[in-house]
């Protein structure tokens, strides 16, 4: 067997997995699954389309909640094809360069939405503490510069991933952790030096993830600062109530993503099927709740949402 890894004849297919030790709730997990994937994509999709028709919602608040509806609809079109095979057809092979897309995917749409949590929160900072010159600061031809921005910073973080992959020469059995790829579970597998990858994914972890989420703090700081300095007490409210869907976004976001982090680096001894639980509620919780919650919290949304479902006025 000739060409070594870079003959992409000879690149080894992996093996996903399911949820170890729990086979028998196999299909009970395909039920939560199949729901989960139902709400997400059916709840995004109504987001985009009540967005698109409702005249009032034409504005950078709900142009980013638009932004965040389409990446939810790719992470879930990213796990889909391989979790529906892994736990309803209990095909578990995939070739490497199927599963070197699938993880770019993943990332991309990972990456993005951290980037669209932290241009929200900048919409939010400006509404409350230069409402005067929100209009002006954030134009239609900003708004679409920023959302561009999030886009190719992403892409350009998780390009390289694969080709650092593929150089690698893989000689174990190539069974993965989850019913997808995941940077994390495929840098465990290969027999070369990782050294790289390891350097790299680091990189773009802390200049995306950490740089973000310390920007989205120190927005919601100056927020509450200039929340702080109004007199009155239901008015201090009512400016709060408009950062509530976003802040729950960003909990539902970053909070599984820790927890995932955590488990990987100090939960060695848990049951694989934590590990595994933990990384499906950090890719199906967020593209399920974000819809959900700005359907409750955002009046025009939930008003549009009942005519539609119930044909009534709320």
């Amino acid at each position: 067997m000739g060409g070594g890894p870079l003959n992409s004849s000879a690149l080894p297919p992996f093996t996903l997995t399911g949820l170890p030790g729990l086979e028998t709730s196999q299909h009970w997990l395909f039920v939560l699954l199949g729901t989960l994937y139902v709400v997400s994509i059916v709840g995004n999709a109504l987001i985009l389309f009540i967005v698109k028709e409702e005249q009032s919602l034409h504005q950078p608040m709900y142009y980013f909640l638009s932004l965040l509806s389409v990446n939810d609809l790719g992470v879930s079109f990213s796990t889909l094809p391989t979790v529906l095979a892994t736990f309803c057809f209990h095909l578990r092979e995939i070739s490497f360069n199927s599963c070197m897309a699938q993880m770019f995917f993943i990332h991309l749409f990972s990456f993005m939405e951290s980037g669209i949590l932290l241009v929200m929160s900048f919409d939010r900072y400006v509404a409350i503490c230069n409402p005067l010159r929100y209009t002006t600061v954030l134009t239609d031809g900003r708004v679409v510069r920023m959302g561009l921005s999030v886009i190719i910073r992403s892409f350009c973080m998780v390009f390289p991933l694969p080709f650092l992959l593929k150089r690698l020469p893989f000689c174990k059995a190539n069974v993965l952790s989850h019913a997808y790829c995941l940077h994390p579970d495929l840098i465990r597998l290969p027999c070369g030096d990782i050294t790289i990858n390891n350097i790299f994914g680091l990189f773009i972890v802390i200049s995306t993830f950490g740089l973000d989420s310390a920007l989205i703090l120190l927005s919601y700081v100056l927020i509450l600062r200039s929340v702080l300095a109004i007199a009155s007490r239901d008015e201090r409210i009512k400016t709060l109530n408009t950062c509530v869907s976003h802040m729950c976004a960003v909990l539902i976001f970053y909070v599984p993503m820790v927890g995932v982090s955590m488990a990987a680096r100090y939960g060695r001894h848990a049951p694989q099927y934590v590990h595994t639980l933990m990384s499906l509620i950090y890719l199906f919780v967020p593209p399920m709740l974000n819809p959900v919650i700005y359907s409750i919290k955002t009046k025009e949304i939930r008003r549009k949402l009942c005519k539609i479902l119930l044909g009534t006025k709320f």
